[in-house]
């Protein structure tokens, strides 16, 4: 007989426990295959992990991924699907950059361009390995069951050269161009960033109003207003009809009179100030639209350090923080000021990653046009692609309202600026030499040639991360043509713009399909109070810490069950310690389990159920069977993990196997019933149902690549009638319970019942001795008047001191009753109070009148 031990110990298993699984090789589909636990032409599951950036550790967030992915992943290998879970990281390039720079700053006092390109790259490259190193660990302890022969790394030499295809490819193609347009220039971190790295912030401001000639106009930025020539109203705003569109006048501005011309368009919002706007196209996305419609002028104010340029004049060299009191007084002093409004609030952009106050600018800089058709594609523009494949539901969104979000964003998509001004990352694959510019998969051939100091935007190489980690650009990689398009994209919702659409946008301009079939979006993990958990609040909870103090399977099932799609989930380390309690109770039943299975075997087929209890757990198995499973593919893991919990906890822990305790020859059915509840449970806790599984059954067979539990009937099949039958015994048990907890008697004090129960009075003496049993009863008669339950109370309650305590509380509560029914009896108070406080009213009466009603049934039964 195979004997558990008495205590589960996480750290005793893990570790080896996954040293086995990934010395197996069971975590590559090939070797399943190889191995027979996996048919050749069985239906593929993949997904691509979304890469980690390099920076630092997992957090909770990282964990919640991890866990959601590896029951997908766990479920479909078991089903003997040929699953792939490829794992990778991402060089993350300005926020890595930022780091390294922050710490050449903190221990070294030196900056980048202290050690020069080559240098700084190999502390970078340094930094990331070793972040890599700790974050490839993490993903281990969370128990992960990733391909890692087949690991990824965005910054690698296969993914480079992905890189550079698709670059030239687009290029070709006219999608990627060099212009000058306006961007989103960091100051801090001196280099251009896309609108999805901008953080905005609210401040309070100061706002001015400013004479302008016969206007008067509104700005928080008086800084950026020297070359301000351009007056703007709507064309429909009475106020102004006077003024003609393009009419030239002369007004008294900063330094001297300018002559300005009147723009007529309805982009001005007539409602807001005076009605009336100058604009500055150099420093503002509206007005550069603005400008670029009328064909107007753009003069750069401010240069890429926040200075003032020489056409501030007497402020040229200034920072723009220092120089706005002074523009203002000056503006003051010529009685240009009208008023000023200390109380403004501004929505103020700032870099995600370095947290400067972000300045737009005109640059040139490489763009991917999403406006242009591409022949290849139909003539359809990547914009259109990417709204096709999910309106004709290629792609489906989980939870699907995030579709509206998705929309939003591609219907306001501007041309992508892919250049940034940094030094980590996939350099430019552009060269230049004199007027000659060349645009390669590699470099020209000749001396003499220089390569664009620029590299692209992280989000280039991640949109490609479906595809460049199965063989791309070998359009006939074995990987590429039997994992894509990979099955799910399972990420947080936060990244649907960043990273999402622009795999969808690279995917389908590349290879005309889709990158993944269905998009599941989970919601962020924050504390117990709801906030978001940060080092300021000192919340933060700690992935690595909970699995050292709860074990692995606590910490998972604590992300996974109340985690819904879409939504954000509230963790406490409380959570995570009830769920280390369940940990101990499966561990424990499958202990009592074993003690009472005379030879553990695998291969099990259902057995005959000999009592009405078997039928009952047999039935309840084959439905619980069903319903996770209808849960796991429609991404409800969560419901799918609490239907298992209540089934393990309560129908087996709590009712079966009390009962098989007093039936005793129980062996086939624990049997089967172990070897099921372990495969059910085996992708939300692995560790703790591998190490079951190897110590019930040996070690020759991994739990991981068992066959799954499929449910051998349909919902629609199973028979309620003895289904009801066992709800009927287990009734009289719960009431007999109930009564003996009301009279407080001792749960160890075996007492006498007597039950009328009428046409169910076969059924209950059929299993009279598992009521007797789970009832603690001594004896149970069988009557035909009476209330249905009554206990002899007999020795086990003092009649003496309870009947009088009982009557008291009975008048009391008559009393309460009465007053009650007058009220809500009477018409007046019916007719003119609230119809809710009516309705309070008569549920307290319901509820007065049941309490009255169970009173006077014990007391009966003290008589």
């Amino acid at each position: 007989m195979t004997e558990l031990s008495k205590a589960y110990e996480p750290k005793q298993y893990e570790d080896a426990i996954y040293k086995k699984w990934e010395e197996s090789g069971l975590f590559n589909p090939d070797v399943c295959v190889e191995k027979g636990v996996t048919e050749p032409k069985s239906e593929h599951f993949s997904i691509v992990l979304p890469p980690p950036n390099v920076t630092g550790t997992l957090h909770m967030g990282h964990a919640a991924m991890l866990a959601i992915e590896d029951v997908m992943v766990r479920y479909h290998r078991m089903k003997g699907d040929r699953t792939l879970w490829v794992p990778g990281t991402d060089h993350a390039a300005i926020a890595t950059q930022a780091k390294v720079e922050k710490l050449l700053i903190e221990n070294e006092g030196k900056t980048k361009y202290d050690l020069g390109r080559p240098e700084f790259l190999k502390r970078v490259e340094k930094f990331a390995q070793e972040s890599h190193d700790t974050i490839v660990n993490q993903a281990r302890k969370m128990g992960a069951s990733l391909d890692w022969s087949r690991e990824a790394y965005t910054l690698d030499e296969k993914r480079n050269l992905a890189v550079r295809t698709v670059f030239k490819k687009m290029y070709d193609d006219g999608l990627i161009y060099r212009g000058h347009r306006i961007v989103n220039w960091d100051p801090k971190g001196q280099t251009v960033i896309s609108d999805d790295e901008i953080v905005y912030e609210e401040r309070k401001n100061k706002f001015y109003t400013f004479k302008y000639g016969p206007f008067e106009i509104g700005t928080a930025r008086p800084e950026t207003k020297f070359g301000d020539k351009y007056v703007v109203m709507h064309p429909d705003d009475k106020r102004y009809k006077k003024w003609k569109h393009m009419q030239k006048i002369t007004v008294e501005w900063i330094n001297a009179p300018i002559e300005a011309t009147v723009i007529k368009d309805p982009m001005i919002d007539m409602e807001f100030g005076t009605g009336v706007m100058t604009i500055t196209p150099w420093h503002s996305h509206e007005d550069f639209a603005l400008a670029e419609k009328y064909k107007l002028d753009k003069e750069q104010i401010i240069d890429k350090e926040g200075k003032l340029l020489p056409i501030a004049q007497e402020f040229s060299g200034m920072k723009i923080t220092e120089a706005k009191d002074k523009i203002v007084e000056k503006l003051k002093t010529k009685g240009l000021l009208v008023s000023v409004d200390e109380n403004y609030i501004n929505r103020i952009a700032t870099a995600e990653r370095t947290g400067g106050v972000v300045e737009p600018q005109v640059m040139e800089q490489w763009f991917v046009n999403v406006n242009k058709p591409v022949k290849e594609r139909g003539n359809k523009t990547l914009k259109e692609l990417m709204q096709d494949v999910v309106k004709n539901k290629k792609i489906e969104i989980v939870p699907d309202h995030f579709e509206k979000t998705y929309f939003h964003w591609i219907d306001n998509l501007r041309d992508w600026c892919i250049s940034r001004q940094i030094w980590f990352g996939h350099q430019i694959p552009v060269w230049y030499k004199g007027e000659e510019v060349y645009v390669g998969v590699d470099a020209p051939a000749g001396d003499g040639w220089q390569q664009d100091s620029d590299t692209l935007d992280t989000w280039f190489s991640s949109g490609l991360w479906t595809f460049s980690t199965l063989g791309y650009p070998d359009l006939k990689a074995e990987d590429l043509k039997n994992y894509h398009p990979t099955s799910v994209m399972e990420t947080g919702y936060d990244i649907l713009f960043f990273w999402v659409a622009r795999m969808i946008l690279m995917t389908t301009y590349v290879l005309g399909d889709v990158p993944f079939k269905t998009v599941y979006l989970h919601g962020l993990v924050r504390d117990e109070q709801g906030r978001k958990m940060s080092k300021s609040l000192g919340n933060v909870i700690n992935p690595l810490d909970m699995i050292a103090k709860y074990g692995t399977d606590a910490t998972r099932l604590s992300l996974l069950l109340g985690n819904t799609p879409g939504n954000d989930m509230k963790l406490s380390e409380e959570k995570i310690a009830g769920f280390r309690n369940f940990t101990n109770k499966l561990w424990n039943i499958s202990r009592f389990m074993l003690l009472n299975i005379e030879e553990p075997k695998i291969d099990v087929k259902e057995p005959k159920a000999k009592t009405l209890a078997d039928e009952w757990i047999l039935e309840s198995l084959e439905i619980m069977k069903s319903l996770v499973e209808g849960s796991i593919v429609k991404y409800n893991f969560a419901i799918a993990g609490e239907m298992l919990k209540e089934f393990t906890w309560n129908h087996l822990a709590d009712w079966y196997l009390e009962i098989a305790k007093v039936e005793g020859g129980k062996s086939e059915i624990l049997n089967y019933i172990l070897n099921n509840i372990l495969k059910l449970w085996h992708p939300y806790m692995p560790f703790v149902t591998e190490s079951i599984w190897q110590e019930v059954y040996g070690e020759g067979r991994s739990l991981m690549v068992e066959k799954w539990p499929s449910s051998v009937h349909s919902l629609g099949s199973f028979g309620d009638e003895r289904n009801v039958d066992f709800l009927i015994v287990k009734e009289v048990i719960e009431k007999i319970r109930s009564l003996r907890a009301e009279y407080k008697i001792e749960p160890a004090k075996k007492i006498g019942a007597k039950i009328n129960i009428g046409k169910k009075e076969k059924v209950v003496k059929d299993n009279e001795d598992i009521i007797k049993a789970l009832a603690r009863l001594e004896k149970l008669e069988f009557v035909e008047s009476g209330a249905e339950i009554a206990l002899d109370l007999a020795g086990a309650v003092d009649v003496e001191k309870e009947k009088p305590r009982l009557e008291k509380e009975i008048a009391e509560i008559k009393k309460y009753v009465t007053g009650l029914e007058n009220k809500v009896s009477n018409k007046e108070f019916v007719d003119n109070a609230p119809k809710a406080v009516v309705e309070k009213e008569q549920e307290k009466l319901s509820e007065a009148q049941s309490k009255l009603a169970k009173l006077q049934e014990q007391l009966a039964n003290l008589k």
